[in-house]
């Protein structure tokens, strides 16, 4: 039989480039005389910024210190063992990089062992085990705490989840097995599936303690200390931790149901991870744990060599990396103070702007509109949102008075922009009235200001093209609720220099957004794809398929909403009016839909009722459409969908209007809300065959988002 230290050594040498985290043991008489005590500290030599992960040389060092420490223990040299991390990250589980480097399931399988026997030696050792979850603490970060004894978490830890099933995997090294045994089915599928596909929601130390995952909660700046003294309390027998019993009975199958109706909902059964989670949960019921763990390991090799997983790790990859390092963005050095900021407009976009931008620049910003009962309204806005913050207690009394006297109105350009250094408009999406309000704004700013438009589609270049400075213009593309969506696409238009693209692109880093760059083309990037998407289901519901075969027949990407929620999401009148410009600019692709047309021409606000509860076509929409008789099978529908956005997307690559297909997936995962489980939409329509189908190559190498061969 294979040990565990021939596993990890066998599965190191497939992962050369690990960040190993060593396991330092160090030995203190803890308080009170209650004993020595055997503390285990998880580093990885590097500061908090490269948090610390568990590959497989990582796993062998924990082992070889639960080595040295179970035998003190059986000897009667220590009372207790700890585990706790380096300073703010306790650790953040298994090393990804490695992952994605495996071939073999064997391999995969290997992984999953390998954790496990690691790990479940914390439950066996002679004396009791203790975890102190001090900062940041993930994945295997939670799953190693949970095989011990007790745990104690830091007030002040930022972020804790089992994110697993976000990138396509289970939590499996004990997580889908001790987290419902530990504190219920139904806070258990909260944790693992609820929070995971709400874009990785992560608790706070708070929220840790008050689940029930941690047993005592101690304030962040003497966290170890107190963490000690309650060690010694629990060992002195001076502390009982009486944990409330698990229901185990109808409670724990009614979690199981709401998880998997959590999943229904938000993958439509397009990703198997949430599914898989969910069977280990509910056979966990009998609290067998060793066959929960062999659950646990069957299910992470199986969804490591899938193709899902491996798109769950690139657009992790794309967020984490590529997003926060722009391609073609130009040097940061070029970029110039922002001290001010003006917004032209006082709407619902334009009030949501002036509130994102004094929260993240912590400058004055003034809103200017056509009279000042809309100024009113759109301050009023920021000014009420600022108070919903503090009472949800995002914000103190201190800081939102100070955000609060940041945004003011004035219904005079000259005096509120003279000395702004970056005004941008939201004004109504008409290329008239944007040059004429950036022609009233060049005359009344400063040389250096940068002038910014919001557009979701019209040209950069031709707005700026009447400006005696037209290089300082930059498109700086948001998307709604703007508090939201992390996507901002920064558009270069013809004149545009470098020293306004690196402001705008260093604006946008301290709006804590996910900037690319994009080409000065119709509609950029999402709207441009969703314009195309959503174009050919009307269409196809247009020649005569009926409204819930056209939309049923793209559950299986798993999308968020179906495409006409989504049509209401954005307004009818607007999507009208960007097909209206892509059919301009592509006749041949992009169609104006007469039904579309009449939908907005009679005032609706989308095709559907929502009185039940449940989106139902709106009567009064059914008898508007007018059909032909062709009628499709969701499967016709769905290929002809998937073919049309990939030849879209190749068409946009051959014109430059991102650098690579790495952008689109990263600009519809932040900017739609593309399912990371997809990997944006190019890995898809390449595991689907659709790209070879249709342009002859796959958008991505074999191994990019995908087993490697």
């Amino acid at each position: 039989m294979t040990t565990t230290a021939e596993l990890l050594r066998g599965a190191a040498e497939l992962f050369p480039d690990e960040v190993v985290t060593q396991a330092h043991v160090r030995h203190l008489d803890l308080p009170q005389g209650a004993g020595r005590f055997a503390l285990i500290t998880l580093d990885n030599g590097l500061d908090h910024t490269k948090p610390t992960t568990f590959g497989p040389a990582s796993l062998a060092n924990l082992n070889a210190a639960l080595d040295q420490v179970e035998k003190e223990a059986a000897e009667g040299e220590i009372v207790g063992i700890g585990v706790t991390g380096k300073p703010f990250i306790f650790a953040v589980g298994a090393d990804l990089k490695g992952v994605e480097l495996l071939k073999r399931h064997e391999d995969a399988l290997a992984i999953g062992r390998g954790g496990h026997d690691v790990f479940k030696r914390l439950s066996t050792l002679a004396v009791p085990t203790f975890a102190y979850y001090n900062g940041a603490a993930m994945g295997g970060g939670v799953e190693v705490g949970l095989h011990c004894a007790y745990r104690t978490v830091s007030a002040a830890l930022p972020a804790f989840s089992l994110p697993e099933v976000f990138l396509g995997l289970v939590p499996g090294w004990g997580g889908c097995t001790l987290l419902p045994n530990l504190i219920g089915a139904d806070r258990a599928v909260t944790v693992i599936i609820e929070n995971s596909l709400n874009q990785n929601r992560q608790l706070k130390g708070k929220q840790v303690y008050e689940l029930g995952i941690a047993d005592a909660i101690f304030e962040g700046a003497d966290f170890l200390e107190q963490s000690l003294i309650w060690t010694a309390s629990v060992l002195r027998g001076e502390i009982q931790v009486v944990r409330p019993e698990v229901d185990r009975g109808e409670a724990w199958d009614a979690a199981v149901e709401r998880g998997r109706a959590i999943a229904d909902g938000k993958v439509h059964g397009a990703a198997p991870a949430a599914y898989r989670a969910l069977d280990i949960i509910a056979a966990a019921k009998n609290g067998d744990l060793r066959q929960g763990f062999e659950a646990e390991d069957a299910a992470l090799a199986d969804l490591i060599m899938s193709g899902e997983l491996r798109s769950g790790i690139y657009a992790f990859n794309l967020v984490q990396k590529r997003g926060k390092r722009p391609a073609g963005a130009p040097d940061k050095s070029l970029a110039r103070p922002v001290t001010k900021v003006g917004v032209v407009g006082a709407g619902l976009m334009a009030s949501q702007l002036a509130l994102l931008f004094a929260r993240r620049l912590e400058v004055p910003v003034v809103l200017t509109d056509i009279d000042q009962e809309r100024i009113d309204k759109g301050v009023g806005y920021v000014h009420a949102e600022i108070d919903k913050l503090l009472l949800k207690g995002r914000v103190n009394q201190d800081k939102a008075n100070r955000l609060k006297a940041a945004v003011t109105g004035s219904l005079d350009k000259a005096a509120a922009f003279s000395d702004a250094d970056f005004v941008i408009e939201a004004v109504f999406e008409e290329m008239g009235v944007k040059q004429q309000v950036f022609a009233e704004v060049e005359a009344v700013v400063p040389e250096h200001a940068i002038l910014a438009t919001n557009t979701s589609s019209l040209s950069v270049s031709e707005m700026a093209s009447k400006l005696r400075h037209p290089e300082r213009v930059v498109g700086f593309h948001f998307f709604n609720p703007v508090a939201v969506l992390p996507l901002l696409e920064i558009v270069r238009g013809d004149k545009t220099d470098d020293a306004s693209l690196a402001t705008a692109f260093g604006v946008a880093k301290k709006l804590k957004k996910t900037a690319v760059l994009v080409k000065d083309a119709p509609a950029f990037v999402v709207n441009r794809i969703l314009t195309r998407f959503l174009g050919e289901i009307q269409n196809v519901i247009d020649e005569g398929t009926p409204v819930e075969v056209a939309e049923r027949a793209v559950e299986p990407l798993g999308l968020p909403m179906s495409p006409l929620v989504l049509l209401e999401l954005v307004g009818p009148a607007i999507g009208l009016h960007v097909s209206e410009t892509l059919h301009q600019a592509f006749p041949d692709r992009f169609t104006v839909s007469e039904n579309l047309k009449r939908v907005v021409e009679a005032g609706k606000r989308g095709f559907y009722v929502h009185d039940s509860g449940k989106p139902e076509l709106d009567p009064e929409v059914a008898a508007l459409l007018e059909q032909g008789d062709t009628v499709l099978t969701e499967e016709q529908v769905r290929l002809r969908v998937l073919e049309a956005v990939a030849q879209e997307i190749g068409l946009m690559l051959d014109e430059g209007v991102v650098a690579e297909a790495q952008d689109i997936d990263l600009c519809l995962i932040t900017g739609a809300g593309w399912p990371f489980h997809l990997g944006g939409i190019t890995p898809y329509l390449d595991r689907e065959g659709v790209s070879e189908r249709v342009l002859g190559h796959r958008f991505l190498a074999p191994g990019v988002a995908s087993v490697p061969a």
